[in-house]
Formats: structure tokens, sequence, C-alpha cells
């Protein structure tokens, strides 16, 4: 059996389970622009084929992330691209909270914004990038991806308690206690995998592809979407067992079934 070190340091040393699917329902937050479609994307397209209903929030707009672009013109332009790419995988609601790219703060204000969200679209699952200082392969993580994950994590399970941030009940908006988990791509231990062998991910690489003008902007940072999203695919796919996918450190906000001790 594969293990995650088998490919290529993407995790621990344990063959992975496929991510639970029995839900219809998701919810994925990122920070900026792009940070979706960087794998996550990929397993989104299968989602949505199987009939789930995916929504994205982004934090920002990603004004800050052309350096030749002022963010006056970069936001708007880079709103456009991520819901380009959004249709791509079948994605129609596409939200921005509008906090300030490269200085989103961890706090009760963007808590409350991400749970608002969730007890607007009621999900069953969430979705958001690794919120620790070292991604997969070790890479350092963004600032804004790590506030905005942690704060995805704690929203998912605030929606349910009427008593934190009340003020929603005069929006009409009950509380949501129905998240079951929250799931985080790129995650240096990864703990499930989704298999994207074939046409989702030739969807999250025309996903990707939309982000063209923020790509250029990289200048030599810059990288093929295909060559790229091919490759770390391929990286996390003997993980699963499978050609390619997309792994995720699973968060359990409840247990699954009669608990432990009444089993």
């Amino acid at each position: 059996m594969a293990t995650v070190d088998d490919a290529g340091g993407f995790g621990a040393g344990t063959a992975l389970p496929p991510l639970p699917e029995d839900w219809e329902r998701c919810l994925a937050v990122a920070a900026h622009p792009d940070d979706i479609e960087y794998g996550t994307a990929s397993a989104v397209a299968r989602w949505t084929a199987q009939g789930k209903r995916v929504t994205y929030l982004l934090a920002t707009r990603g004004e800050a992330g052309i350096d030749g672009l002022h963010p006056d013109r970069a936001g708007p332009l880079r709103e456009d691209e991520e819901r380009a790419g959004a249709r791509e995988v079948g994605v129609e609601t596409v939200e921005f909270l509008d906090h300030r790219d490269g200085a989103v703060e961890y706090g009760p204000a963007l808590r409350r914004d991400i749970v608002r969200t969730i007890r607007r679209h009621r999900p069953e699952v969430v979705v958001s990038g690794a919120y620790t200082v070292r991604m997969v392969a070790g890479v350092v993580n963004q600032a804004d991806h790590r506030v905005v994950g942690l704060a995805a994590l704690d929203a998912a399970r605030d929606a349910g308690n009427r008593w934190i941030f009340p003020e929603l009940a005069d929006e009409g908006l009950e509380p949501w206690g129905g998240v079951r988990f929250v799931c985080f791509a790129g995650a240096e231990r990864p703990t499930h995998g989704v298999e994207v062998s074939g046409e989702p991910l030739e969807r999250g690489i025309a996903s990707l592809a939309a982000h063209a003008e923020y790509t250029k902007g990289l200048g030599a940072a810059g990288f093929e979407p295909r060559a790229f999203l091919t490759w770390t695919a391929r990286q996390a796919g003997p993980a699963l067992g499978v050609e390619a996918a997309v792994l995720f450190d699973v968060h359990w906000l409840a247990f699954e079934g009669p608990p432990p001790w009444e089993q």
C-alpha cells in the first residue's frame, strides 16, 4: 500500500482514507482569489459533478497580489478571474468579505463574517487552507492564509452557538450546528484524500488557468497551471492509491456515529 511519504513528503507515513462524500453542501473559505485553485478546485469539480453544492467565500479581493498593478485595478480584475475560475468547476456562488489583502486580522470581526456566511448557506463541510506556519513539504505559509484558515475552523463551531454573535439573529440568521468537519488543503500532515484523476483534474487546471493576469503578474515566479497541478496531484495520488489526488487535514467537529464509549 502506498503511503503519504511515498508521495514525496506530502504527510505522515501512513496510507490515507478517502474523504467522506455523504454530504450535499460545502463552503470553501480562502484568503485570496486563486487560493482555492491550487488543488482544491479539482476536488470541487468532482463534488459538483456529483450534484453537490459548493459555495466560495473569499476574505479579500486579492488587491495586493500583483506588484505591477495598483490595488484599485487589481482587486476588480482578480475578482473577475475568481468568478471565472469558479465557473470552470461548477461553482455559481462566489462571495467576498472585503478584508484588507495582506493584512487580514484574526479576531471576532473575521469570525463573525464567516459565521454569517455559514448560517446563510448551511454547509455540512467547510474547506479552507492550512493555518499552520509550515505547509506541505515544509513550505512557509502566508500570513493571511494562516489567519483565515484558523478563523474558518473556529467559525464552523461558532455558527452553531446562538450566544456567540447573537446580533446575527437580528439578521434572521438562526444558528447552524450542521458542519460535520473542516478540511484543510496544503497541510503538512494530511489525514484524508480525494481522487481527482481524469476530468476533475482537467477542470481544476482550467480553473487555475482562469487566473491568467494574476499568473502573468508573478513574472519569473509564475508557472504553467497544467504542469504545476498535474505534478502536485500525481505526487499526492499514491497516498490514496490512485493516479491523482488532493489531500486534506480533516478536523471533525463531532463524532461520526455513536461515541467510542457507547460502542
